[in-house]
C-alpha cells in the first residue's frame, strides 16, 4: 500500500527547536500525531511520503523508517507559512502517482484540503481526512485570523468531510458534529517507548517540589497566561516552581507578565525541547496543567496520562470524554485563574488524590499507543481502498486480512 500523507506540520528536527526555527511553531499535536502513526504504518510495511511545509534546518527529503519519506516543500520563513501549499501544488502530479490513499491532517490550515482534492483527481485514490481541529466545531476568538479560518476555512473543511472517502475524528464529540455518517474516532497516541526515561534530561533536582508544569505552544489558544494569573493566586507558603515548556508568539509577553505579577523567580522558561526529552520531564513534575481556550484533545494530555502524572485541565472540546472530572483529572472553566488555582492546590495537597487520579489516567490511556491505534487507521485505509477497487486481493500485502475495530 501506498499513502501520500499531507499535512501542514510535521516533526521537525531538532536544529529547529531554536533560532529562527522557533518561529515556525515547529512542535505541537498534529506534528506528534503524523509522525507516530507514519512510523507505525512503516513498521507493518506500509509506504508513505508525507508532504509538508519546511522549517528552517530541515533538509527537503529524509526517510522516515524502512519504507517512507518525507518531503518538505516552501520556502523556511515564520510567515506565510501555507506558501508550503503552492510549492505542493505545483510538485503533486510526481508526488501523488501511484498513491493507493491521500490522507490529509486538517488543523488551523487552509491549504491541505485544496491539496487532498488534487491529489485525489491526480491519481484516482480516495480520501481519508484527519479533523484535528474543526475550524467549525473547535475553533473559536474573534481575531482577523480566527475569523478568516472560521469562514473560508470552514468552508473549505465541510468540502472535504464531504468529499472524503473516510473520516477520522479525535473526539466522540467531534465525530458527532461532523454531520455525516460512519466517521471514525481514533484518538491520538504516545509510542510504546515513551515510558523511556534518560537520565539527566528531566529537570535539576534541586529544583524545589511542587512542579507544576506546562507543555505547548505558547500561544493565546493554550490559555498560559490563566495558568501564570493561578500560580500567583496558590498560597504564598509554595515553595515549588512554574515549568513552562514551549516556545511561540506570546513568550515575550508572557515573561513581563510572569515579572508583572512578581512570579518570575519561580517561572522557569525551557523553550522547545525534543519531543524524546518529554517523558523525562513529565515525570519530574507534580502535576501537567492544559488550560485551554479551546482544544479538541491535546496530546500532552495522553503523554502525560501515559507517563503517570496528574493532569488538570481546561473543561473544553473533547477533553472531557478522555479526562473525566475527578476520576482521571481534575478540570476547570477556561479562562479562570480561580478555578485553576484552587485545582492545582487540590492535587498538591493531597497526595492520596494525586495518586488516585494518576493510576486511574494512566489505566484510561493504556490503549492510547500507536501500536494498538494503528491497526485501526489501517482498517480505514482497507476500507476506502476496496470500495474503489473491491478486486484486490491477499497479494496486495498490508490490503488484506481486515481486522474487526472498535470505534
Amino acid at each position: 500500500m501506498r499513502v501520500l500523507r499531507l499535512c501542514s506540520v510535521f516533526e521537525p528536527p531538532d536544529s529547529a527547536l531554536t533560532g529562527s526555527g522557533v518561529t515556525y511553531d515547529p512542535v505541537g499535536g498534529v506534528q506528534n500525531h503524523t509522525a507516530g502513526l507514519t512510523r507505525a504504518l512503516d513498521a507493518l510495511g506500509v509506504a508513505q511520503t508525507v508532504l509538508t511545509s519546511r522549517p528552517p534546518t530541515a533538509p527537503v527529503a529524509a526517510p522516515i523508517g524502512r519504507h517512507s519519506r518525507v518531503i518538505r516543500l516552501g520556502h523556511p520563513i515564520g510567515a506565510f507559512r501555507q506558501c508550503y501549499g503552492l510549492y505542493a501544488w505545483i510538485h503533486l502530479p510526481r508526488l501523488a502517482a501511484g498513491t493507493d490513499v491521500v490522507h490529509a491532517h486538517l488543523g488551523e490550515d487552509l491549504a491541505v484540503v485544496p491539496l487532498a482534492l488534487r491529489a485525489a483527481a491526480l491519481s484516482g485514490a480516495p480520501i481519508v481526512l484527519t479533523v484535528h481541529c474543526s475550524l467549525r466545531h473547535t475553533l473559536s476568538g474573534d481575531d482577523p485570523r480566527s475569523l478568516l479560518l472560521r469562514t473560508l476555512g470552514g468552508r473549505l473543511e465541510g468540502r472535504g468531510v464531504d468529499r472524503a472517502a473516510a473520516v477520522i475524528a479525535l473526539t466522540e464529540r467531534l465525530g458527532r458534529q461532523l454531520s455525516r455518517p460512519g466517521v471514525h474516532v481514533i484518538p491520538s497516541g504516545v509510542s510504546g517507548a515513551f515510558l523511556a526515561v534518560e537520565p539527566g534530561r528531566g529537570l535539576p533536582r534541586d529544583l524545589p517540589h511542587p512542579r507544576i508544569a506546562f507543555v505547548g505552544r505558547l500561544h493565546p489558544q493554550k490559555g498560559v497566561d490563566t495558568l501564570l494569573h493561578a500560580f500567583r493566586l496558590l498560597d504564598a507558603g509554595y515553595t515549588g516552581y512554574l515549568v513552562i515548556v514551549g516556545d511561540g508568539p506570546e513568550r515575550a509577553r508572557l515573561h513581563r507578565m510572569a515579572r508583572h505579577l512578581g512570579i518570575a523567580r519561580r517561572t522557569r522558561f525551557l523553550g522547545f525541547v525534543p519531543h524524546d526529552r518529554i517523558p523525562s520531564l513529565l515525570k519530574d513534575v507534580d502535576v501537567l496543567v492544559l488550560p485551554s481556550r479551546y482544544e479538541e484533545l491535546g496530546s500532552v494530555l495522553v503523554e502525560a496520562m501515559y507517563c503517570g502524572t496528574p493532569v488538570v485541565a481546561s473543561a473544553t472540546g473533547g477533553i472531557p470524554e478522555l479526562v473525566r472530572d475527578g476520576h482521571e483529572g481534575l478540570l476547570v472553566p477556561p479562562g479562570s485563574p480561580a478555578a485553576l488555582a484552587g485545582a492545582l492546590r487540590e492535587v498538591i495537597d493531597d497526595p492520596p488524590l494525586a495518586a488516585r487520579l494518576a493510576g486511574h489516567a494512566r489505566r484510561r490511556v493504556d490503549e492510547h499507543t500507536w501500536d494498538h491505534l494503528v491497526h485501526r487507521v489501517l482498517d480505514v485505509y482497507r476500507d476506502v481502498c476496496r470500495s474503489v477497487s473491491p478486486l484486490r486481493t491477499a497479494s496486495d500485502g498490508p490490503l488484506s486480512g481486515s481486522r474487526t475495530t472498535s470505534r
